[in-house]
């Protein structure tokens, strides 16, 4: 059952069609996201996009999952509850498994990667799939941090081998599980809101988040060690319906694109810059911060997902084009 309040659906498409007025002929953008409003990527979209967008359109943003519950708002584009959403691959995935593939272990490798890909002719064919599937058009991309492993103890953990028998905390669900298990590790689903305790505790060894998410949660307080492994790439796709991109003008939609890509860009520097300066401060607190073998890593992990069924819905020669970019 979609869990959100078709009253608040109807009250917002109310106050968008209030500020617009009846007279007009500006495109309503009713954008929906769980991420908090004061985050880069929440700050783009109101502070830059809505800026560029210009007056052909009505941009009401809605943050922190207040309009719709996480994981409902791609059923809501579809519907045209929503007009707009900033969603991982993940949620992609529920419906078109392809997706599957940009959240698997050292696939995406970094920032700069990340924007190759969906400049390649591998994102052409994740944009139709996209729109042919799922009824959506992927503006770009929002880069929120490399994923890294934050360890208690002193042992150096330089290849997969070294981390058998660790516990290390992984979001639930069967493709961040099977992650974890990539890495050597073995994967334990822990809430995000319990994992300070958790480590506090000793009932995982350590986790994995990109090094914003480690300063905002105090990770650091309660582990002794980062290494950067850079084993995934957090990120999310900002997503217009199909049924409000198809009415567009051909002058409208280069007005939102080049939005898109000025938003993105600005977002993806602010947390380039914050993962800059992360490093010395987590050293600062006592941890210690390394470099372990990322070929064996990347060897191993890419090995586990070849040989699983998660890797079955990967469109055929993709996984290569990409490392090959």
């Amino acid at each position: 059952m979609i869990q959100y309040s078709f009253r608040t659906l109807a009250a917002a498409a109310l106050a968008a069609f209030t500020m617009t007025g009846a007279a007009t002929a500006q495109v309503e953008l009713i954008f929906s996201d769980v991420n908090p409003a004061e985050v880069p990527r929440s700050k783009a979209m109101t502070e830059i996009f809505a800026k560029e967008l210009g007056d052909d359109f009505a941009f009401q943003p809605y943050f922190g999952a207040t309009l719709m519950k996480q994981g409902t708002e791609l059923i809501g584009l579809q519907r045209g509850n929503i007009q707009m959403a900033g969603l991982p691959p993940s949620d992609l995935a529920q419906q078109a498994p392809e997706f599957d593939i940009l959240g698997a272990a050292y696939v995406v490798r970094d920032q700069a990667h990340l924007k190759a890909i969906f400049d390649s002719e591998v994102g052409e064919e994740l944009k139709a799939i996209a729109r042919d599937k799922l009824k959506v058009e992927i503006l770009g991309t929002f880069y929120y941090g490399t994923r890294h492993l934050n360890l208690k103890g002193d042992k150096d953990y330089m290849t997969p081998a070294d981390l058998s028998g660790v516990k290390l905390r992984m979001p639930g669900g069967e493709s961040w599980q099977f992650l974890g298990k990539s890495l050597g590790a073995n994967p334990v689903p822990i809430p995000y809101t319990e994992l300070y305790t958790a480590l506090q505790s000793g009932v995982v060894d350590g986790q994995d988040n990109p090094l914003p998410n480690n300063r905002q949660m105090k990770f650091h307080e309660v582990t002794d060690q980062i290494a950067l492994t850079g084993h995934n790439v957090g990120f999310g796709m900002l997503l217009v319906s199909s049924m409000v991109w198809d009415e567009l003008t051909d002058e409208q939609k280069a007005t939102m694109q080049a939005a898109a890509d000025k938003a993105t860009a600005w977002s993806d520097q602010q947390y380039l810059d914050q993962e800059a300066e992360l490093v010395a401060f987590f050293e600062g607190e006592g941890l210690k911060v390394y470099t372990p073998d990322l070929d064996a890593f990347r060897a191993y992990a890419q090995e586990q997902y070849l040989s699983s069924p998660l890797s079955d819905n990967w469109p055929e020669g993709m996984v290569d084009a990409i490392n090959d970019l």
